[in-house]
């Protein structure tokens, strides 16, 4: 069966993670949420098979998430969370539409449980019913593309997709591997069963091995419970190995392994345990370069590089600049509720002219960045900040927003600083003083936000103006 999408919607951080890293495990996709509004902006935006929320959050709570949920798509199964549930609690969830009902306190392996049974029901009722689900491609698995290369590429994708060969996507960051990826998958034979991805670079090595081949209970300390590697987990289907060259050697040598004998063994396992997958590797890193000085094996860049995929970056494909930026343009409007905010013709020959070191999730950060700041309908130089370059003004005709929205002239001698310390309140007003998504669209850390905010603590000027 093919991959499910489920969208958690939960306030507390510990909680969004420890629900998305145990369904993560267990193979379905997950998207996460920290408020109510947060995930009604999401569930418009992409097609999810289930919905997974808290009760209690701020701004609108559970209950009218399932509520909003149910009038804009009837058939999508909701499962409501909460510690403070009653018996009347849940009496209401139900009659509101929610599949099932589950109280704090509880295991991962009843959450696990409770999310199989509402996935099973509701694929019986599709197919008892006649109701087909639109085509699982939500707005952030979209290609939008009008180059030629790029079109010609898919093409020869979609003639390969159907074979079993591995597959080696190569490109800078940014350029939309994954997306490659999942467009392989989803023409393939393959479609309707597990996509399972895992991030080479970003899972601890010593933590890397149990996450790809599993483990039995009892294996090691803190093995409570057996579990299914992502090997097992896709099964049957598409295995995504992002940023390979980032694997430890000695892990290399285990996966070169699983690849040759199509079985995996568990930690702790009695014996192998067969697989059928297809494999995936991307990478942002010269592998050949990697081989040269010992840091992969050979053997496995030639087992991977079976069908060699090399994406240009966008600077080499200026022809996708504007196609991509009306898309944005038209997602981040939605999202934040504008009507039909648009780029001036200077805008349209910055965004053409840049280079785009950071590719298309640079262009995507600053569209949406940009859809933010502009007070009006019109997005013009001062509200790009591109590179996070907030006193440029080499395309500003002498103004920058700063902190309270006025207009300031550029000859009066304002620093960077202050550019810097506008342009993150105003940020920070946009998203209601939402610290992590104002990071996002910044482009820094939560904790480089932190910081700046506490330097900003002892101007009190800037804090009595807003």
């Amino acid at each position: 069966m093919e991959t499910k999408s489920i969208l958690v919607v939960d306030d507390e951080p510990s909680m969004r993670m420890a629900l998305s890293e145990s369904l993560e495990s267990c193979g379905y996709e997950v998207i996460t949420a920290n408020n109510g509004d947060d995930a009604l902006n999401k569930f418009q935006e992409g097609l999810y098979d289930l919905v997974i929320t808290d009760v209690r959050m701020p701004k609108k709570g559970g209950m009218e998430v399932l509520r909003r949920i149910k009038e804009t798509s009837h058939e999508t199964p909701v499962i409501v969370i909460t510690a403070y549930g009653t018996v009347n609690t849940a009496v209401e969830a139900m009659k509101e539409g929610a599949s099932d009902f589950i109280m704090k306190p509880f295991s991962l392996e009843h959450l696990e449980l409770v999310v199989k049974n509402v996935v099973s029901k509701n694929e019986q009722d599709e197919s008892t019913s006649g109701y087909t689900k639109r085509e699982h491609l939500s707005s952030k698995k979209t290609i939008v593309t009008r180059d030629d290369r790029m079109l010609s590429l898919l093409d020869l994708l979609k003639g390969i997709a159907r074979s079993n060969s591995s597959v080696l996507i190569q490109g800078e960051s940014g350029t939309g591997k994954e997306l490659i990826a999942r467009y392989i998958h989803h023409c393939s034979d393959r479609s309707r069963m597990p996509f399972v991805a895992v991030n080479c670079s970003a899972i601890p090595h010593n933590l890397l091995e149990s996450e790809m081949f599993g483990y039995e209970k009892g294996a090691f300390t803190g093995a409570a419970i057996k579990r299914l590697g992502k090997f097992e987990l896709a099964h049957g289907g598409t295995l995504l190995l992002d940023e390979i060259s980032e694997m430890d050697l000695q892990l290399q040598a285990k996966l070169l392994r699983v690849i040759q004998e199509s079985e995996v063994d568990r930690l702790g396992g009695k014996g192998p345990v067969p697989v059928d997958v297809r494999i995936i590797a991307t990478t942002n890193a010269d592998l050949k370069k990697r081989v040269s000085e010992k840091k992969f094996r050979d053997d496995l860049y030639y087992r991977l590089n079976v069908i060699p995929v090399k994406i240009p970056p966008l600077r080499e494909r200026r022809d996708d600049i504007g196609v991509l930026t009306d898309y944005f343009l038209k997602k981040f409007n939605k999202r934040n509720g504008r009507k039909n905010c648009k780029v001036s013709k200077d805008v349209k020959v910055i965004l053409e002219e840049h280079d785009w070191p950071g590719n298309v999730r640079e262009l995507e950060n600053v569209i949406e960045r940009s859809v933010l700041i502009c007070r009006d309908d019109i997005i013009l130089p001062e509200h790009l900040y591109m590179d996070g370059d907030c006193g440029n003004t080499e395309h500003t005709e002498n103004t920058h927003q700063i902190a309270g929205g006025e207009q300031a002239d550029t000859s009066q001698g304002l620093t960077l600083r202050d550019y810097e310390k506008g342009l993150i309140f105003d940020t920070l007003e946009k998203v209601g003083g939402n610290k992590t998504r104002a990071s996002k669209i910044l482009g820094i850390s939560v904790r480089t936000m932190r910081n700046k905010l506490n330097e900003y603590k002892n101007d009190e000027s800037m804090i009595d103006n807003r």
